[in-house]
C-alpha cells in the first residue's frame, strides 16, 4: 500500500471538542502528541483521542519521513475526490517541529455527514498525520478555531518511555534481564535485544521476543507437535537443527521447551535458539530467545530471567 493509499484509507475512518487545553498530551505509546480540545480523552482503541458522546475523534498516524514528499505532491481535490470527500481547501500550516500543510473537506459515511482537517507534517525523523473528524451536529462544540489550535499544538518527542512501553502490553515484564527494549506491539508482544539502536537487524548480539497469542491445544498430548509448528515460523533463521524439545512447568503452568541450534540468515552467524511455550486457557505465550553460539550460556541465563518474570496483568 503505498503512503497516498494510506492517507485516503484513513480518511474513510469515522471515530468518536471544545476549549482549549493547555498541556500536549501524548497517546500511550505515541512519539506524537498534541493539546487536545476539552473534553477529549486519550483513545483506548487507536493513536488519538475521542468524545464518544459527540462522535468525534481526532486521530494520530506517524509514518516514514519519505512519506511526506508523496503525500504533498497527491493530496489534491481531484484525488480526495475518488476517495469520496469533498475538498474545500489546502494551505501552508504551522507546526513546532516541522513543515506541513492543512487539508479541509467534507465527507458522508454512513450517512454521518462530517467535517474534516487533515494536517501532514515533514517532522525530523517521521511523517505525521494527525486527522480531526467532527460531525456536523457536534460543530457548534468544536468550532474551526478550536480544531486547528489543537492540531498546531502537534508535537514530537525523541522516543517513548519504556515504562509506558510496557505498559501497553497484556503482561507484566518483571526483569528486563539487562536487555533494551527494542520495539513493542501494543497489546501483543515486546523484543528485547543487546544491539545498539543504530545496529542492522541481523543477529550478532542476544535478542528475544515475548508475545502472546490465541490458539493453544487443549490437550497436552497435542502440545509438542503445537510447539514445533510454532517453532517452524520463526524468521531470519536457517539451517535450523532442534536439539532437544519437551515438556515443563514455567510459572506454575503447563509449558513446553525447545532447544536448536542455526544460521543467522542475514550473517551467516552460528546462533543457538530456545523456544518456550507457556500454556493458560485458550491462550498462549510464545517467548524466542536467540544469542550467537559463542555468547549463549550468558544470554540464556538472561533468557531465564526475563522468562521467570512475565506476570499476567
Amino acid at each position: 500500500m503505498t503512503y497516498i493509499r494510506l492517507f485516503f484509507l484513513l480518511s474513510l475512518l469515522v471515530f468518536v471538542p471544545a476549549a482549549w487545553a493547555a498541556d500536549v498530551v501524548f497517546p500511550p505509546g505515541s512519539r506524537l502528541g498534541i493539546a487536545p480540545p476539552a473534553g477529549m480523552t486519550p483513545s483506548h482503541t487507536f493513536f488519538g483521542f475521542e468524545d464518544r458522546t459527540h462522535n468525534v475523534a481526532i486521530v494520530i498516524v506517524t509514518l516514514p519521513p519519505e512519506a511526506y514528499a508523496e503525500l504533498d505532491k497527491n493530496t489534491d481535490a481531484e484525488t480526495l475526490k475518488k476517495q469520496g470527500v469533498t475538498f474545500d481547501k489546502r494551505e501552508e500550516f504551522s507546526v513546532p517541529a516541522g513543515k506541513a500543510f492543512l487539508v479541509i473537506g467534507r465527507q458522508e459515511v454512513d450517512q454521518i455527514k462530517l467535517h474534516k482537517w487533515i494536517v501532514v507534517a515533514s517532522l525530523p525523523d517521521l511523517t505525521a498525520i494527525v486527522t480531526a473528524q467532527i460531525p456536523d451536529d457536534a460543530s457548534a462544540a468544536y468550532p474551526e478555531d478550536v480544531i486547528r489550535a489543537a492540531l498546531s499544538s502537534l508535537t514530537v518527542r525523541a522516543s517513548v518511555p519504556v515504562e509506558e512501553q510496557l505498559s501497553l502490553l497484556p503482561f507484566r515484564v518483571g526483569d528486563l534481564g539487562g536487555f533494551r527494549v527494542g520495539g513493542v506491539l501494543a497489546g501483543r508482544a515486546v523484543m528485547l535485544t543487546d544491539a545498539a539502536p543504530e545496529a542492522s537487524s541481523s543477529t550478532t548480539s542476544a535478542q528475544m521476543v515475548v508475545a502472546i497469542a490465541p490458539g493453544a491445544p487443549a490437550q497436552s498430548a497435542d502440545r509438542d507437535a503445537f510447539a514445533r509448528d510454532v517453532f517452524s515460523t520463526v524468521p531470519n533463521l536457517r539451517d535450523v537443527r532442534i536439539t532437544s524439545a519437551e515438556p515443563l512447568r514455567i510459572g506454575g503452568q503447563q509449558g513446553h521447551q525447545i532447544m536448536a541450534q542455526g544460521k543467522d540468515n542475514t550473517s551467516g552467524a552460528d546462533v543457538t535458539i530456545v523456544q518456550w511455550l507457556r500454556f493458560g486457557g485458550n491462550v498462549y505465550m510464545h517467548l524466542i530467545g536467540v544469542a550467537p553460539r559463542d555468547a549463549w550460556t550468558p544470554a540464556y541465563a538472561r533468557f531465564r530471567q526475563v522468562r521467570d518474570g512475565i506476570e499476567p496483568r
